[in-house]
């Protein structure tokens, strides 16, 4: 059984056993749920919609431990290592609320003051029935200083942002 970090106060875990193996006696937890809980912790499930899109960095993983930089080569180490170092990172991944507009990924983000390009990409995107939207969000860090992020177009559903469980650095290194 590994445990994974609560997410608003629900214990969570992963069980990993044959499958005739006993099942402990845990709360279940229905899939519609888990996806928001996911998605919620800041930790990106990346699929085919936005494979290849973005750098480690891009999408937080090196601040929840999904890179290691002491480990040894792989492709496209040379951009990744950069990104670190030099501090040249631009964009970074958050957490926004689409209210009752349901996304998914892969879906471009618009801002406001530049509504011919895209300022960002979802990279997943969960909602609990009946409940909220959630999506998780790679985009320009100069978008997030004025105007207003909308999914799809720049008149799309407006995104409002929503707290991470951890600290993102607004440049790398």
């Amino acid at each position: 059984m590994l445990r994974l970090p609560d997410v608003e106060g629900v214990p969570r875990f992963v069980r990993v056993a044959p499958r005739d193996a006993p099942t402990p006696a845990l709360p279940p937890l229905p899939a519609e749920a888990w996806r928001f809980f996911e998605v919620k912790s800041g930790i990106p499930m990346i699929g085919a919609a936005a494979a290849e899109q973005f750098v480690p960095q891009m999408i937080n993983l090196e601040i929840v431990g999904g890179v290691n930089f002491q480990k040894g080569c792989y492709p496209g180490q040379e951009v990744v290592a950069r990104s670190q170092y030099r501090g040249t990172l631009k964009r970074r991944m958050f957490l926004f609320d689409t209210g009752d507009a349901s996304a998914t990924a892969g879906q471009e983000v618009f801002h406001s003051l530049d509504p011919d390009q895209p300022a960002g990409m979802v990279v997943d995107a969960a909602a609990l029935p009946g409940g909220p939207s959630l999506v998780l969000v790679e985009v320009k860090l100069a978008a997030l200083e004025e105007g207003s992020l909308h999914l799809g177009k720049a008149d799309g559903p407006r995104l409002k942002q929503t707290a991470l469980p951890y600290d993102v650095p607004l440049m790398a290194g």
